[in-house]
Formats: C-alpha cells, structure tokens, sequence
C-alpha cells in the first residue's frame, strides 16, 4: 500500500539523554526520499512536532512570501524559533528532542507519537487525552470536515 503521508500513532520512549526513538511505523516515511535532517520544534509548548527537512524549507518558502514584519508570520516565528533546533534521526532512528521544550511539553518516559500527513507530532499520553476529553468531536467538526470533501 502506497503511503502519501505520515499516519496513525504509535507509543514511543524517551531516553534518558532525551532522544526519541521514532517508532519504525513512521520512521520511513519521514526518511524516505528526504534524508535523516529534521527540525524539531513547537508552537504552544504542550508537544514536539518534528518536520522532515524537506517539509520545513517549504514552510519556509512560504513564510519568505509574506510580508517580514506581518504579525502572524512574526509570532509563528518566535515560537518555532524559540522552541526549535535542527536534528537527525540517528541510524536507530533516534533524535534529540530539546530539553527546554521536552520540560515545557512533560516529554519524558513513555509517549505517543503522531502521524500528522507531513510531520510528527509528540504527546506526553496522560495530557493528550486529557485534551481529547477537553475538546470532544462534535457534528460541527464533521459538517466542517464535511466542506472539504471528507
């Protein structure tokens, strides 16, 4: 079966140097055609989002189209920025995640990691479903969803 983007979710450790292991589910789809580099970084704090290189400079392209002083794209910015460090999924297919962002967001121990189509994204497990009870589905998700064909 052919795989378009990163999907599903898998549990994971932290070791005790702060790398994360990428479960061998998702690893090759990060790595395939795009190499080991990653940049992992945040938005909120509360999880890790690891980009594939590739993925992150067309981010990037897209930020340098925008106006260098407009607000969103500067607030965007200072957190990736703030959060994030340049890293490579080691031949075990390892990556350190930084210890700053791995206190703000209780990565430590067992976790679970994302599919996000594009990129990864890490949750420690007790706070992501503390989320998903915070913020149930609702038949205005679907109708919204339902808007873009899905």
């Amino acid at each position: 079966m052919e795989q378009l983007g990163l999907r599903g979710s898998a549990p994971a450790k932290i070791d005790d140097k702060g790398r994360l292991k990428v479960p061998s589910t998702l690893r090759g789809a990060v790595q395939d055609g795009k190499g080991p580099d990653v940049f992992v970084t945040s938005l909120t704090g509360e999880c890790v989002r690891i980009y594939p290189l590739a993925v992150w400079i067309d981010i990037e392209r897209k930020l340098s189209a925008m106006a260098p002083n407009h607000p969103s794209r500067l607030k965007f910015l200072d957190r990736v920025n703030y959060y994030g460090q340049m890293g490579e999924l080691d031949g075990q297919g390892r990556v350190v995640i930084p210890p700053h962002l791995r206190a703000s967001a209780s990565i430590v121990g067992d976790v679970r990691v994302f599919g996000r189509i594009d990129y990864l994204e890490v949750w420690n497990e007790e706070r992501f479903v503390e989320r998903l009870q915070r913020d149930p589905w609702t038949d205005e998700d679907g109708h919204r969803l339902s808007e873009h064909g899905l």
